[in-house]
């Protein structure tokens, strides 16, 4: 019997492309990884070595962080330079991390928990200096490596551990939260639409300023268990027809077909002076005032 990789590459050959080669952005020793059967997670980390590979960047010149979740355990199966950090805290490492050493490409992973409630703050106010940093919040609608309590992303409704009867709370749109408080470029992405996301977060990582990409994701385990989806690959579809429209579908559909769906695409981006450029500036301008 082939292997799932030995498959991959039958299929590629079939169709005579070569397959992409994951395994130099790999730490083999960290699998297997703990994410559950039917996760999105593996979906987007591999849009996402794929968008970074296409930057041409070298790896050390990449670095990782993240603070805590399912999404933050991503920095250790990658071969950058990584920092796994506190619950909520991984904006305030990457601010101080860009400042000491501005030639790093820095990516903050995070998921909706740990950047919008627990690191709310540090959130918008990452978004408020603009400075040169990709943040990719993975956003499953709960907070999965705790047992599934409610996050900021928990539709009104639905079940968690901390919300047995649904969620009352009005919820975060985490782009329109990340464009109000100053970032420059804000994009939304699914785990089901992996190629286009493949793209946006290519763009997002090329912008000079503070970017930030809203992912739609699946926790199989407590989300859908708790709101009675039947599989993970059914809570896929449902992002897929129910849930998100692209912005260019968007212009051909009425106000009322596009209620209660959320764009996919690039959202903003502005042009606004980053902040390290900003900060070296007044640095120079006190060294030398006479």
């Amino acid at each position: 019997m082939s292997t799932p990789a030995e498959e991959v590459k039958a299929i590629a050959k079939k169709k005579k492309k070569v397959p992409f080669d994951y395994s130099p952005y790999i730490r083999g020793g960290k699998l297997p990884h703990i994410w559950c059967p039917g996760c999105g997670h593996g979906i987007v980390l591999k849009s996402l070595l794929r968008a970074v590979h296409a930057s041409g960047l070298n790896q050390d010149d990449v670095a990782m962080v993240s603070g805590i979740g399912c999404s933050s355990r991503t920095p250790g199966y990658v071969d950058f330079n990584t920092l796994h950090t506190l619950h909520g805290r991984a904006l305030t490492f990457a601010t101080g991390l860009k400042l000491a050493n501005p030639r790093l490409k820095v990516l903050v992973i995070t998921g909706d928990g740990d950047a919008l409630a627990i690191g709310g703050n540090h959130f918008i106010h990452a978004c408020r200096r603009n400075l040169d940093l990709t943040i990719l919040v993975y956003n499953n609608n709960i907070y999965g490596m705790t047992s599934g309590q409610s996050s900021p992303t928990t539709p009104q409704g639905k079940i968690s551990t901390t919300g047995r009867h649904g969620s009352v709370d009005p919820v975060f749109d985490t782009c329109k939260l990340a464009q109000a408080a100053g970032a420059t470029f804000v994009a939304r992405g699914t785990a089901y639409h992996f190629q286009e996301l493949e793209k946006i977060i290519f763009d997002a990582f090329m912008h000079k300023g503070t970017s930030v990409v809203d992912i739609l994701d699946a926790c199989p385990t407590y989300y859908g268990r708790f709101n009675k989806y039947a599989s993970a690959t059914d809570m896929m579809e449902q992002i897929e027809k129910d849930g998100t429209v692209s912005v260019k579908q968007a212009e051909k559909l009425s106000p009322e077909e596009l209620q209660d769906k959320l764009l996919r695409g690039i959202l903003h981006k502005a042009e606004r002076p980053e902040y390290l450029e900003e900060y070296n500036k007044l640095v120079t301008s006190l060294q030398t005032k006479k």
